[in-house]
């Protein structure tokens, strides 16, 4: 039974970091219905946004308090490319068949992976990008496990969770109280009507972009202190778990993202645990994770809550 709980834990940690990356996909695609394949891209340099901070102003050092400006610097980074991503690669496709923001968002991906490889690869005091970088380790958040009725949970864990609930609650807020978050909803519906009622769409969709950086810049960060190490390409198959964790629980949902990345995450990790013989293991998770893809895709295209996108076709 512990072996089960253990693998649960393991599955919500997963999963958690899943979802906060799910979430920043869910975000954009529900107000430009773009499948933004370069948002792994983004969580990555969110990771080495943190790294570079660390690296520049508190080397050697372990304190906790170090932890929130790392934080800061890794959303910097993170918005900064959305920013960028959104007004130059996208904006001007806005309306052009659907195909073509698709293509240039894998172009973009690419271009992004080979930009972080090359650029830290010039700075001689930065270690090189083309092998796993040793990730800070920083007081309270990492450190020795817990051991809780015989399962170990990893502090990194906890703060991963932790991210999640936070995250999601106050983008749950934002979305629901405010007035931007109003009329993210409103250019959700039409953006046409939106406009004509006095929203400003191009503000809106920069906010979106700048929301979904901000998840992928703390998911970087969580996924780096569980790690302990990144490398310029962790961002490809995080993104693509990612967008299948937004497919699961309903493409355009919010909280369908969160409880698809969960239901993705839990279910690796029970199918590396229990699937026996030469197809179980931690090398078939990610073929498992993509036959709960296609199983979707076939048999409940909608997801596990329902999608929540207008067809403006």
């Amino acid at each position: 039974m512990s072996q089960f709980f253990q693998q649960l834990v393991n599955g919500l940690t997963l999963g958690s970091l899943y979802a906060l990356i799910a979430v920043g996909y869910t975000v954009v695609y529900g107000i430009v219905q773009l499948i933004n394949f370069a948002h792994g891209e983004v969580f990555m340099i969110g990771a080495f946004g943190a790294l570079s901070v660390y690296l520049l102003f508190f080397d050697g050092q372990t304190g906790v308090w170090i932890l929130p400006l790392m934080i800061i610097g890794a959303m910097l980074c993170s918005v900064g490319v959305a920013v960028l991503m959104e007004r130059f690669a996208y904006r001007p496709l806005r309306n052009a068949p659907r195909l073509a923001p698709l293509i240039t968002a894998i172009g973009v991906s690419v271009f992004l992976q080979e930009f972080v490889r090359l650029f830290y690869d010039k700075i001689p005091t930065f270690p090189s990008a083309k092998q796993n970088i040793p990730f800070p380790q920083i007081d309270v958040v990492t450190g020795k496990a817990l051991e809780v009725g015989g399962v170990t949970i990893q502090r990194a864990a906890i703060f991963t969770v932790a991210a999640l609930i936070v995250c999601a609650a106050l983008l749950w807020y934002f979305v629901n109280r405010t007035k931007s978050g109003r009329a993210m909803l409103a250019v959700s519906q039409d953006p046409d009507t939106s406009r004509l009622m006095g929203i400003n769409v191009d503000r809106i969709i920069v906010v979106a972009f700048v929301l979904g950086a901000v998840l992928a810049a703390v998911a970087g960060i969580s996924q780096g202190l569980q790690n302990a190490n990144i490398d310029f390409r962790m961002g490809f198959i995080a993104g693509l778990k990612a967008f299948t964790a937004a497919v699961l629980g309903g493409i355009g949902n919010i909280q369908g993202a969160v409880v698809g990345g969960l239901v993705l995450g839990i279910a690796e990790s029970m199918a590396i645990q229990y699937i026996p013989g030469q197809f179980g293991g931690s090398s078939w998770k990610d073929v498992w994770a993509f036959v709960i893809l296609i199983l979707v895709l076939v048999f409940r295209p909608q997801g596990l809550l329902g999608a929540r996108v207008v067809d403006r076709a």
